[in-house]
């Protein structure tokens, strides 16, 4: 009884620790956030669609906050909170929204030809940012944006290569415009690169960040290249957890600057959980089990909406986590690094589906 009762108490001075702590950064973060769903619904009334989705108006939002006044002291552990921990459970319940059955079904030829592409990707743009100067840490933030799916890859890969804050929240400030610039500039160009409708779909998956922005670019082809282009784009998202795996590996072959205590805590750990963060690797165990079917068909629309959601929440953590002026300060390597990485992915991609539309008769 004692014991049951000692168990309460902590639990209670747990709880109340946190919201003291917490509750006035998180509260913070979903006030910019619900301010960006807000921006999101206007758009879509005014002009029949989105132009910038809820999680870039979050971070936009998040750092027009942090310029017009710092967050105080009190709030610094419930923005950190948001920018990490809820993320990280947004990327264990994104994984319940793919299936290895549904993605593979692209076929083989596209398949290996998409993971090549994101392999070509990586390697491009790390040789780009370290020619352009661009510190390495954010260059790889920047590769794994531009090879794999955006804010979601630049966002699980930053703990693995412990990026800074301030570097991730930029880096995705400029992916960002980049990924909308392609959004924007896709429809304009298929028509100049006589591709077929499914081609076309397959372009807008392989170079685009997010599913929805995918189905955008890939909207005015029709069905089919809407189909195609989602597909593609999972087989993109599948690269996450192993891009992960790489990152960690390298990490750990350069070493680190932890502490003794963290190095000693790491060692007690499987070698698995000192690879893999526990958040890509419940990325994979959800995909695993959405993909034999043993997630209850019910519960995937809220999973996916929760993820979203979470995912906006810590865009909005992100943003009010950047000092603009640090921002500028590095700028022009970083928007050189993304424009050239795009440039690069872009050109690959039709290069690959000419390719493979004349060999292979994609779509005929």
């Amino acid at each position: 009884m004692n014991t049951q009762r000692h168990s309460q108490q902590n639990f209670v001075r747990l709880t109340l620790h946190f919201m003291q702590t917490r509750l006035p950064g998180i509260a913070l973060c979903v006030g910019v956030t619900s301010v960006a769903y807000g921006l999101e619904s206007a758009e879509i009334a005014l002009f029949g669609k989105a132009w910038l989705e809820a999680l870039n108006l979050a971070l936009l939002g998040g750092v027009l906050c942090r310029s017009l006044r710092k967050p105080c002291a009190a709030m610094a552990p419930g923005i950190h909170y948001c920018a990490k921990t809820v993320l990280n459970t947004a990327i264990v319940l994104l994984g319940a929204s793919f299936s290895l059955t549904t993605v593979l079904s692209v076929g083989p030829w596209l398949t290996a030809g998409v993971l090549g592409m994101v392999l070509f990707s990586l390697t491009f743009t790390c040789a780009v940012g370290r020619c352009m100067g661009l510190p390495l840490t954010q260059t790889l933030l920047v590769a794994c944006g531009n090879s794999i799916c955006g804010n979601s890859a630049i966002m699980a890969a930053a703990p693995v290569i412990q990026a800074r804050e301030e570097d991730v929240g930029s880096t995705i400030a400029f992916t960002a415009a980049g990924g909308l610039v392609v959004v924007l500039g896709l429809p304009l160009l298929m028509p100049l690169l006589n591709l077929n409708t499914v081609a076309e779909g397959a372009l807008a998956g392989l170079t685009v960040y997010a599913v929805p922005q995918v189905m955008g670019a890939s909207a005015p082809f029709g069905l089919s290249a809407i189909h195609m282009g989602t597909l593609v784009k999972l087989v993109r998202v599948l690269m996450l957890g192993p891009v992960c795996l790489m990152l960690a590996l390298f990490c750990q072959g350069k070493g680190n600057h932890q502490s003794v205590r963290h190095e000693r805590r790491a060692k007690q750990k499987l070698p698995i959980f000192r690879l893999l963060p526990w958040y890509i690797l419940g990325f994979i165990a959800m995909l695993l089990l959405r993909s034999v079917n043993v997630l209850p068909q019910p519960l995937l629309a809220p999973a996916a909406q929760m993820a979203t959601f979470l995912t906006t929440l810590a865009m909005a953590a992100l943003g009010l986590s950047v000092d603009v002026k640090s921002v500028f300060r590095a700028s022009r390597p970083l928007v050189l690094t993304v424009i050239v990485s795009l440039g690069g992915l872009i050109s690959a991609s039709i290069a690959l589906l000419k390719i493979m539309q004349g060999c292979t008769g994609l779509g005929s």
